[in-house]
């Protein structure tokens, strides 16, 4: 997947409001507001910024959290990991490895089965393609 080259005028231009304070000014949004927080359909979820795949919805679960949470991303190397000691704590930042989008973080609270991390992913960061 090629990656976007757009100046910040541009990525206004491409996204939402919410979308670009969240993909581009690494912001977030209120627990439980998000499009997809409570989306139980099965498909996939990419990149709201430049469409490469992430999360799959066999991998989302109900945290509780207020936001999409997964378990593990689609393609492991579309998203990359990064130290945030922003907000007074230290969290890991996962990003798109393409557009470099912010999504949210993740944690080791997640299901123990499942490996438990918990993917914690701002629905504005995301689009969902719903199986046929």
């Amino acid at each position: 997947m090629e990656k976007p080259k757009l100046t910040e005028a541009e990525w206004r231009e491409r996204l939402s409001p919410m979308q670009y304070h969240v993909l581009r000014e690494a912001g977030t949004e209120r627990a439980f507001t998000g499009e997809y927080w409570n989306n139980h359909d099965s498909g996939d979820y990419v990149c709201a910024g430049c469409g490469a795949p992430l999360f799959e919805s066999d991998g989302k679960y109900d945290s509780g959290c207020g936001w999409p949470s997964f378990v593990e991303p689609s393609v492991g190397e579309n998203v990359t990991e990064h130290r945030d000691v922003s907000h007074g704590m230290i969290r890991t930042e996962v990003r798109c490895a393409n557009c470099e989008g912010h999504l949210g973080h993740v944690f080791p609270d997640g299901p123990r089965d499942r490996g438990g991390l918990r993917y914690c992913i701002n629905s504005a960061s995301i689009d969902f393609k719903k199986a046929e």
